[in-house]
């Protein structure tokens, strides 16, 4: 019996995928729920494991947009399994490059020391102070054409024989897409950045004080992200503004905090989403955090698992970056940039010391967001950081850590 395997819908909306890559090669026999695909949505890159075990065909190459519901490969299942064959494979079997001698072209026979060129390519390469002997020409017997002498490179000063070769290579499907809703958002919304700077100081000595007992009792440490995240929480709720997006000519509020963080995967850029956020504990956050950054890193995470969201927050900071004007990811209408953090002089009371300080970054729309919200919204994301025991741990903080 054939079986034809067809795209299953990642999701509402992907209506194609792409075939990034194939784990088997044709005519591979293929176990029943081994991964023999990676493919690419919009939004995230899944594995497509195999409806039964077989012998396989494929009908799609790497790189090949498919329609979801289309077939991209037939499974003989009336085949037997091949003597000697042990676990199911997950990676393409390795050959040896064929190494084949190319044949010379046309142009690769002749000898361009003569220089000849068109009339046109002569006066471009006379302007560039060229000599016509030193282009290599596309035309009929190597002739220099118009094309040639514009695209050519004059030297700049001696030749130093280094190499000057560049490569293409086809963006994926997600990053294509990331692409397009970042120049969407840069088009279609009246973006602005806020900014502000936090004295992580208090945040220091809690983390230092109590981040060995919270990772032994929780088994996740103690990071910045939670301190963010609640803060951010906290400044929804007093500007619900910010938590709010454009549909049409209506604006839509949200009573929950869906907070899309920002994670660097293998794929490119991805944001997946901390549902229900103002339900949750410092803990609850950290094992969030966790288990998408893995999840993510691993290729794993799903299109559910990065749909919606209503406010983002991105980490620049483990980059290395010191001050940056985050893109909304839309539809939401804001974005909290994070940074490194740099000891700096500030004054305190009257006097200079060095505190570790973080720029931080509001990019907003301004449609729906005024000045006066957004810089509030700022104003209360700093306070709860520079005073996390009374606005974020109700001045318990063994409870707040669930210590």
């Amino acid at each position: 019996m054939i079986l034809e395997m067809k795209v299953p819908s990642p999701g509402e909306s992907i209506t194609e995928v792409e075939i990034a890559t194939w784990l088997v090669e044709d005519g591979d026999y293929v176990e029943k729920d081994q991964a023999i695909a990676e493919v690419d949505s919009d939004k995230a890159t899944l594995e497509l494991p195999a409806e039964a075990s077989g012998t396989i065909t494929l009908k799609a190459e790497e790189g090949d947009a498919v329609a979801v519901g289309a077939v991209v490969c037939l499974i003989d299942t009336s085949a037997e399994k091949p003597e000697g064959s042990s676990a199911p494979k997950s990676e393409k079997k390795e050959e040896a490059p064929k190494v084949e001698t190319p044949k010379p072209t046309t142009s690769e026979t002749k000898t361009y020391a003569t220089g000849t060129a068109s009339p046109a390519a002569k006066k471009i390469l006379a302007e560039k102070g060229m000599d016509a002997a030193t282009v290599s020409g596309s035309g009929k017997d190597g002739r220099v054409t118009k094309e040639d002498a514009v695209n050519a490179v004059p030297s700049m000063g001696t030749p130093t024989g280094g190499n000057r070769g560049t490569s293409r290579s086809r963006m994926s499907m997600l990053r294509r897409k990331v692409a397009e809703r970042l120049v969407e958002a840069k088009n279609t919304t009246a973006m602005l950045t806020t900014f502000n700077e936090v004295d992580m100081s208090p945040i220091f000595a809690l983390r230092n004080e109590y981040k060995e007992t919270f990772k032994t009792k929780h088994g996740v440490g103690l990071g910045f992200m939670s301190f963010f995240t609640l803060a951010v929480v906290r400044a929804l709720k007093m500007y619900p503004a910010v938590n709010s997006m454009i549909d049409g000519q209506e604006m839509v509020s949200y009573d929950f905090c869906d907070i899309s963080i920002a994670v660097s995967g293998p794929k490119g850029l991805m944001v997946p989403v901390m549902r229900n956020a103002e339900n949750l504990s410092f803990r609850g956050v950290e094992a969030e955090v966790k288990r998408l950054a893995i999840r993510a890193r691993d290729g794993q995470i799903t299109v559910d698992e990065m749909t919606g969201g209503t406010f983002t927050i991105s980490n620049g900071g483990v980059f290395g970056s010191m001050l940056s004007t985050p893109i909304i990811n839309p539809p939401q209408s804001g974005i909290l940039g994070m940074h490194n953090i740099v000891e700096r002089p500030v004054a305190v009371d009257g006097k200079v010391e060095i505190r570790p300080i973080m720029y931080v970054a509001l990019s907003y729309d301004h449609r729906i967001i005024d000045g006066k919200e957004s810089v509030g919204f700022l104003v209360a994301v700093k306070e709860a950081l520079e005073n996390p025991v009374e606005l974020l741990m109700n001045n318990d903080v063994k409870k707040a850590l669930e210590l």
